[in-house]
């Protein structure tokens, strides 16, 4: 018989106590792990049997059993007892019976209390796992108040309710400056129980923060008068929000923004001066797609593609730019916001097509001649001018590619454009930088 250490054992008791691990799993864990110091103990000796410990759970006092069949002819010795040795140690004994003999533990008191250390130590950190995943699983989606506890080169690790959790830079504002011990709001985003790092995953990113920042500065988002139909976000740079009120004496839109701006301001503060375009929402799908145009004031809405959802929205000459936004952003924005393909055109454009359309309609001249064809790009070379690589070839590309002036490849990537035939990085930078200047973006 030997002991593990009694103030290792008290700990053990005490630190299953404070983590809610049942005693019990404790107890059985370093028992298995008592067979295995067994094992290698004995057989450094040159005993290789089946051994089983047990326990006492008061006294913290362990035995050793190497568990023996009962047999006629012994072929191992390890592992067999013959009938008449087991009649000595047990008058009872019958042939197939397994017998339990003790083995002297007296060297396997330091042992025990290692294995039975290492037991613990695992099975904390399982139910410390354990209990983070039950706690947090169902927290995903809120967002919390957490402490910045310390920097790490990809992300920044705070403490949420004594719990660490994981700020991943890519996940941070671009404007975001923390110093130890600062308190920020983030959103958690997921929980994981295997992982490595810190299982509780935050963002500042993730579009829940917006909606839930509302939720806390806007009363009537918080009892439900209001509601927020979609919210997307460029994080800390610009987002839109979709409101609809319940009541029709209630404004959503006002009520969002708050008397002079101090309800969004509290916001942009807190996201570090993200541009936020609170517009209301519509069932009719043409007056939402124009609302969320904002701030370009949009003349008509036509639906060209119901299947594909695309719409055309035409606006003023000097609202294109304002419509598109920079760099394309507020189209982009405002086509996630409703689901649907925006395809913004100004009056000009929409005008020159309809006197090409009419033109087209009549009689063609006795006199015209190949020469006067309008050559593929014309009207992409005369919007950007004499750009150095775009020759008759790449505006024959660009044109097959349905890019057949400047405002179709406002929106578009340089990496898209690397794609076409023949396209260099430096062309397509080249013309990325030309029609957003043209634009103002």
């Amino acid at each position: 018989m030997a002991t593990v250490a009694t103030s290792f054992f008290d700990s053990v008791k005490m630190i299953a106590a404070e983590k809610g691990i049942p005693e019990e799993d404790v107890f059985k864990a370093v028992e298995e792990a008592l067979v295995k110091a067994a094992e290698k103990y004995f057989q450094a000796q040159d005993f290789y049997g089946n051994f089983q410990t047990q326990m006492d759970r008061e006294t913290g006092e362990f035995h050793v059993y190497a568990l023996k069949q009962v047999i006629g002819e012994v072929e191992e010795p390890d592992l067999e007892i013959s009938l008449a040795e087991a009649k000595e140690l047990d008058p009872n004994a019958e042939e197939g019976d397994t017998l339990w003999l003790p083995q002297d533990t007296s060297q396997l008191g330091r042992i025990a209390a290692q294995a039975a250390k290492q037991v613990l130590v695992q099975k904390v950190r399982e139910a410390e796992r354990e209990r983070i995943f039950t706690e947090f699983a169902d927290r995903m989606g809120e967002v919390v108040v957490a402490e910045v506890k310390r920097f790490e080169k990809s992300a920044i690790i705070l403490e949420i309710d004594r719990v660490e959790a994981m700020l991943r830079r890519s996940e941070a504002l671009r404007g975001d400056r923390f110093d130890k011990g600062q308190r920020i709001r983030v959103v958690i985003v997921s929980v994981d129980k295997s992982a490595k790092d810190p299982q509780v995953q935050v963002s500042r990113t993730d579009p829940r923060l917006l909606i839930k920042l509302f939720e806390n500065e806007v009363p009537e988002i918080h009892d439900g008068t209001v509601v927020i139909r979609s919210c997307v976000r460029e994080a800390g740079d610009r987002a839109k929000v979709a409101v609809h009120s319940l009541d029709p004496d209630v404004d959503p839109v006002g009520a969002c923004v708050g008397l002079k701006g101090s309800r969004v301001q509290a916001i942009i503060r807190e996201l570090k001066n993200e541009k936020i375009d609170i517009v209301r929402y519509d069932e009719e799908i043409s007056r939402f797609i124009a609302n969320a145009l904002n701030p370009a004031k949009a003349i008509r809405v036509q639906i060209t593609d119901l299947e594909n959802r695309r719409v055309e929205v035409v606006v003023d000459d000097e609202q294109l730019s304002v419509a598109i936004g920079k760099r394309g952003q507020n189209v982009r924005l405002a086509a996630k916001l409703t689901g649907w393909n925006i395809d913004v055109r100004s009056e000009l454009e929409k005008r020159r097509e309809a006197e090409v359309a009419m033109g087209n309609m009549l009689p063609e001249p006795a006199e015209a001649s190949a020469e006067a064809e309008v050559p593929a790009g014309s009207t992409l070379r005369e919007e950007l001018g004499a750009i150095d690589g775009l020759d008759d070839n790449m505006l024959a590309v660009l044109g097959q590619a349905g890019f057949q002036d400047a405002k179709s490849l406002y929106t578009v990537t340089v990496e898209q454009l690397m794609t076409l035939e023949g396209m260099t990085q430096d062309l397509a930078f080249r013309l990325f930088d030309a029609v957003h200047e043209r634009f103002g973006g």
